[in-house]
């Protein structure tokens, strides 16, 4: 027989379990909440400590999504809701080179609204025994929300650009011996794909035709953790996290075509075509060291690895209107790394200070990257507090600058755009900085 106090404190952690679960759903389904391509910033610890230690760090529920085994490290159940506003100041800036003929339009602040978006998370781990546990993470940290103005120099190549996957990932781990547990979880990623590009439809009384596509598509993937304490303040962690492929599929969407360009698509058939564009949302491997080399002072190190050499990216739209033989053109990326370290300090027994430093190495080529992805090498400083209120809550605060540099653009067009093509789109995007602020809260029950 439960008693009445055990009653009430069951109800009391069904209920805000529900309530996190569904709030943190309707934050999950905000399309502007990724931050980049692949995110560690999340809201949560890793934020402030720029993503060392990600997957070896385990001191809280977020361990469900980076890192599996790691909840054979935690007591009982635990809940983590994590909210964050993230601003952009990317923004291109015309070059000379630029064709005269597409105006002088910077585009504005490209990603998010107005250079503001927001992310999150909500994670659950539940004990089933000491050794058996289970979880569940859903967040959103694969992407890129992007929208130019329309009327922008660089149109013709790309003016909304939104790709944002949406994870919600159920988890078990085992802890096999005393010092090894092994963790897996599946991916079940709802990808999100928006794209709209104007159309030079030559002549101006026209002005600009507009060829859209919109599609969701569902992916699966596969993670593997590992977690080995060597001693009871040092640990490694290290993680697999296998390719989520998202294909999507539509038909592309034309408006205000000039009639002699409506009638040449019509001829060769495009008009009514159907755009397929394969996303493969990169493998990765990770392997991260924790340390706590004092009883204030704790050392965290990561090195990852992510293959985007088989992303799948493609431009959109038209090169030449008064020849159109395709919708796509493929872009080239490459394979990075990932590489950061920082450290934890304990101020008092409530307290704790996080700190990093990472950086992550090119994904295009460094002269010249296309406006669909003005992204490449980054740097993260973090800085962040946690305060741990009693046993069952603690809550922190992250933040952390990620610093992308200057940023070269160069597409060159075979013709004028006075004769139907694209134009010479030619300037950068200049130190290029988000600024990721989180908070999060942790209950233990």
């Amino acid at each position: 027989m439960f008693t009445r106090k055990e009653a009430i404190c069951d109800r009391k952690f069904i209920f805000v379990l529900s309530s996190l679960i569904f709030g943190l759903f309707l934050i999950s389904a905000i399309p502007a909440m990724a931050g980049g391509l692949i995110a560690y910033e999340i809201g949560t610890a890793d934020v402030g400590l720029a993503s060392a230690g990600y997957n070896v760090r385990a001191q809280d529920a977020a361990t469900v999504f980076t890192n599996p085994a790691g909840m054979t490290r935690l007591d009982g159940a635990q809940i983590l809701a994590a909210g964050q506003l993230d601003f952009s100041n990317l923004k291109f800036s015309p070059g000379a080179g630029t064709s005269p003929g597409l105006g002088s339009d910077d585009g504005g602040k490209v990603f998010g609204s107005d250079g503001l978006f927001f992310g999150g998370g909500g994670f659950f781990s539940y004990s089933v025994s000491p050794d058996l546990k289970l979880g569940f993470a859903m967040t959103g940290n694969f992407g890129a929300p992007m929208k130019y103005n329309d009327n922008w120099v660089g149109r013709y190549y790309v003016q909304e650009g939104t790709l944002v996957g949406l994870s919600f990932v159920p988890a078990i781990a085992y802890k096999v011996t005393s010092k090894l547990s092994l963790g897996g979880s599946v991916t079940a990623m709802n990808g999100i794909y928006k794209n709209k590009v104007a159309i030079n439809n030559v002549n101006p009384h026209y002005g600009d035709g507009q060829l859209k596509m919109d599609d969701n598509a569902w992916g699966w993937g596969v993670n593997l953790g590992l977690l080995y304490e060597f001693t009871e303040g040092t640990r490694f962690g290290f993680t697999w996290n296998s390719q989520v492929n998202l294909n999507f599929s539509a038909q592309a969407e034309f408006s205000n075509l000039a009639p002699g360009i409506q009638k040449l698509l019509d001829r060769r058939g495009m008009t009514n075509s159907t755009i397929n564009v394969g996303i493969n949302v990169p493998q990765q491997l990770m392997g991260s060291i924790f340390s706590q080399v004092s009883d204030r002072w704790a050392v965290l190190g990561s090195v990852g690895w992510q293959q985007w050499s088989k992303f799948g990216q493609m431009m959109f739209g038209i090169e030449d209107t008064l020849n159109p033989t395709s919708l796509t053109q493929e872009l080239d990326f490459k394979d990075t790394w990932h590489f950061a370290t920082g450290a934890q300090y304990r101020i008092s027994a409530p307290w704790l200070l996080n700190f990093g430093i990472a950086y992550d190495t090119d994904f295009q080529d460094g002269s010249s990257v296309s406006p669909m992805l003005p992204a490449n090498s980054a740097w993260r400083f973090g800085a962040g507090a946690e305060n741990q209120v009693s046993k069952s809550f603690k809550w922190g605060v992250a933040a952390e600058y990620l610093y992308g540099g200057t940023l070269d653009t160069n597409l060159q067009s075979t013709l004028p755009v006075a004769v139907g093509q694209r134009g010479d789109l030619v300037g950068s995007y200049e130190n290029i900085g988000t600024l990721f602020l989180g908070v999060y809260f942790n209950w233990t029950f």
